[in-house]
């Protein structure tokens, strides 16, 4: 018995059930197929439009899982799609016939109230950290819906409420554990493997899996001043010219958007 994957220039190839066998035998966590029990949650995606079918699915459990992965997938010449929040709208965190690497187990956030710092697992939602974070009085710029993935969101630059005083997610990235395409875990940061934390931060993709993140905290909260402000579309253009001279007027500690909707 095999299992059909698909490689990287798009072919298919039959993988061994012996070496799927070591494969799942080293994992912490599971190696699960098309007819495994929680084979469609574990490939289910926030946008439901995107239906993908990946042949294999890893459910990593934390850094060597990951790292197991990544090499099996180097040595066979597998396809690897690698799943955290699952929250891109285009879903390419799956992918039809390929091994898929889902993050969504490893989900742990650790807050550093005296340096003001958190360590943050990539199967992690905005939710999961805000909630973590929030027992002290700390938040770290993230994105605007509570369900959004840590991961995509940082390493796509990062806007959310409190960017205006504090920047992108990505301005507040301090580290990143990093599970390399050769295998090797690497620790990024301004300081060590600079190179790699420049890619990370906007410099390109696909240079591996991010096993962790470190960030920089902020004091806000627990509470905070927001509301909604709705007027009829056809007063839009006299207000748009207000929101215009609000905004220039603004301090850095207010966030305003302005949105048009048809109801």
């Amino acid at each position: 018995m095999t299992q059909i994957l698909k490689t990287l220039n798009g072919d298919t190839v039959d993988v061994e059930n012996a070496k799927l066998a070591n494969l799942r035998a080293s994992l912490r966590g599971s190696l699960i197929d098309k007819m495994s029990a929680g084979y469609d949650d574990a490939r289910a995606l926030w946008n439901s439009m995107v239906d993908r079918r990946p042949g294999l699915i890893v459910l990593a459990q934390d850094t060597d899982d990951i790292r197991l992965t990544v090499n099996f997938a180097r040595k066979n010449n597998l396809l690897l799609a690698v799943k955290s929040g699952g929250h891109q709208i285009a879903g390419h965190a799956v992918a039809d016939g390929a091994l898929l690497l889902n993050l969504s187990q490893m989900k742990a956030v650790h807050v550093d109230s005296d340096k003001a710092t958190a360590t943050v697992e990539p199967g992690c939602l905005l939710a999961d950290v805000d909630q973590e974070t929030q027992r002290y009085g700390l938040a770290v710029p993230l994105g605007i819906n509570s369900t959004t993935g840590v991961a995509g969101l940082t390493l796509g630059g990062g806007f959310g409420w409190i960017t205006g005083k504090h920047g992108l997610t990505i301005d507040n990235l301090l580290s990143a554990e990093v599970v390399c395409a050769d295998g090797e875990v690497r620790v990024a940061s301004a300081t060590q493997n600079a190179d790699l934390f420049w890619a990370i931060r906007g410099g390109g993709g696909n240079f591996g899996v991010i096993s962790s993140f470190e960030f920089a905290l902020h004091p806000i909260g627990p509470e905070v001043l927001s509301g909604l402000v709705v007027h009829p579309l056809a007063d839009a253009r006299s207000l748009l010219q207000s929101y215009r001279d609000i905004c220039a007027r603004a301090p850095d500690e207010l966030t305003i958007w302005a949105v048009l909707r048809a109801i």
